[in-house]
């Protein structure tokens, strides 16, 4: 097998693709989802479009998953794992480029630390498309999706919730003839402490990542080595012939 996802190392070889498959099923429903809020959005024009670009998005990664899973029952030569580092890191680009588009304000702030990561994630794809064995670009990616993952959670809730979100500032709201949108703060207190907090939380957020990549990555390595050592350890050296010497061959002596 080619292919397997990091979280499920230690799992049964069966579950090892279990989020793979499920993207699988959620990309194609989020890109429908978004040309369907591109063909209803009734506001401003440069929104309606954001939909569409996203949707667009959102497909190329899913192809990209496709791919992957070809690529897992089929020959690993006929299709080219740098091919497909390429075409993530094309896709992460199409991603930063139209992240943070439309936001100003506090919601910026998120949306910018959002697109920052996205960058991340594209310059790794990259460099591994010319070096597939660069521990420390897979490592950068490995922390950079989870990163991802987490900071859009994390953006959903300050942003499009009431019970999460900053104090003293409005859920994010899009209005027919608004160009760009922000959360909106009672005074300008409020939004200056909800920047602070934003920069604050994304900190947070970056310790919290790399301890629990850091340990998954020593997990793996302790994992790994412990079944190297059973491989060379009793098992083989039970089977090895007891009290084998080695005995100097006599020499020849020529009559």
């Amino acid at each position: 097998s080619l292919y397997r996802s990091k979280p499920w190392f230690f799992f049964d070889p069966s579950w090892k693709n279990l989020d793979l498959y499920a993207l699988l099923v959620a990309l194609p429903i989020a890109s429908l989802t978004e040309l369907f809020l591109f063909l209803s959005f009734s506001g401003h024009p440069s929104y309606r479009f954001s939909f569409l670009q996203h949707g667009t998005v959102i497909f190329i990664f899913w192809a990209l998953l496709i791919l992957i899973v070809l690529r897992e029952f089929s020959e690993p030569s006929a299709l080219n794992e740098s091919f497909l580092f390429v075409l993530g890191g094309v896709a992460f680009l199409l991603e930063y480029f139209i992240c943070k588009n439309g936001f100003t304000g506090v919601s910026s702030i998120v949306y910018d630390w959002l697109s920052d990561l996205t960058l991340v994630c594209a310059l790794c794809c990259l460099y591994l498309s010319v070096k597939p064995s660069s521990f420390l670009a897979d490592f950068l990616f490995s922390i950079g999706l989870i990163f991802k993952g987490t900071w859009m959670l994390q953006a959903g809730l300050n942003l499009y919730t009431h019970t999460f979100g900053l104090k003293g500032c409005h859920k994010l709201s899009l209005l027919p003839r608004q160009e760009q949108v922000d959360v909106k703060c009672d005074l300008d207190e409020d939004s200056l402490r909800g920047i602070s907090l934003v920069n604050l939380l994304f900190v947070g957020h970056a310790i919290v990542v790399l301890l629990v990549c850091l340990g998954l990555f020593g997990l793996l390595s302790h994992n790994r080595a412990l079944r190297c050592d059973e491989r060379s350890g009793p098992l083989l050296a039970g089977s090895e012939p007891h009290n084998v010497t080695m005995q100097p061959l006599n020499e020849i002596e020529m009559d």
